[in-house]
């Protein structure tokens, strides 16, 4: 039968591991929710691909080659 008495010191690494655990969380979901918001601004799927900076003739509507 083994004895196991937990230090002072493992209780506040594992207090500190919590908040490292609860600040990660909050971060993946802020980063999650920026990205949501981000997409559901654009609306449109194509708008999401034009955002690449390179020009493709693909993308370009029939009322912009008349201007």
């Amino acid at each position: 039968m083994t004895i196991k008495v937990e230090h002072e010191m493992h209780n506040r690494r594992k207090s500190k591991n919590y908040g490292v655990f609860i600040l990660l969380i909050a971060f993946v979901a802020l980063v999650f929710g920026l990205t949501v918001v981000k997409v559901l601004q654009l609306g449109d799927a194509k708008m999401f691909e034009a955002n690449d900076h390179v020009l493709r003739p693909a993308l370009i509507t029939a009322d912009e080659v008349q201007q």
